[in-house]
């Protein structure tokens, strides 16, 4: 077993699927991808979930609410450069993005309604449910949800 493998078979996915093992899809919030550019704590987790993601071939999307944030984010704080720098970023690491279609902004809505977790956030749940992904993240929103979809925490 390669050392990725052994990596993803240690993490214990959370949720209603907890017992079915680790995912072959995930799905990476804006509070990971801007922990990874921005060099901050917990970075070298997210590298890990990346490197683990391409060399096993698994899926990995974007939401595109969350694609909104990190360029907003990336702009307010470090300027127009920075966001290209960012999203030409997004680009070569061949992430999916995830659009918006009406029934996800229904169920994002809902889960809005239901937990106190950002609208942003609600649609990355939505998408992770819907494509049966695994959260990447280091929001502790998220621990509202667990129960909801497996979460790798950074």
């Amino acid at each position: 077993m390669s050392s990725e493998e052994t990596v993803a078979c240690q993490a214990a996915p959370e949720g209603p699927q907890a017992g079915l093992g680790v995912s072959d899809s995930l799905i990476f919030d804006s509070h990971a991808l801007l922990t990874l550019f921005q060099g901050e704590q917990g970075s070298p987790n997210v590298e890990k979930w990346l490197r683990t993601s391409s060399r096993l071939g698994w899926t990995t999307y974007l939401c595109a609410m969350n694609l909104g944030e990190i360029l907003y984010a990336t702009k307010r704080r470090f300027g127009d450069e920075r966001k290209i720098e960012v999203l030409a970023h997004i680009h070569r690491l061949h992430f999916t993005i995830l659009p918006a279609p009406n029934e996800l902004i229904y169920q994002a809505a809902e889960y809005k309604a239901d937990y106190r977790i950002s609208y942003a956030d609600c649609f990355l749940l939505a998408c992770a449910v819907n494509y049966n992904a695994t959260i990447v993240t280091g929001d502790p929103e998220f621990r509202n949800v667990r129960h909801l979809a497996r979460i790798h925490w950074i």
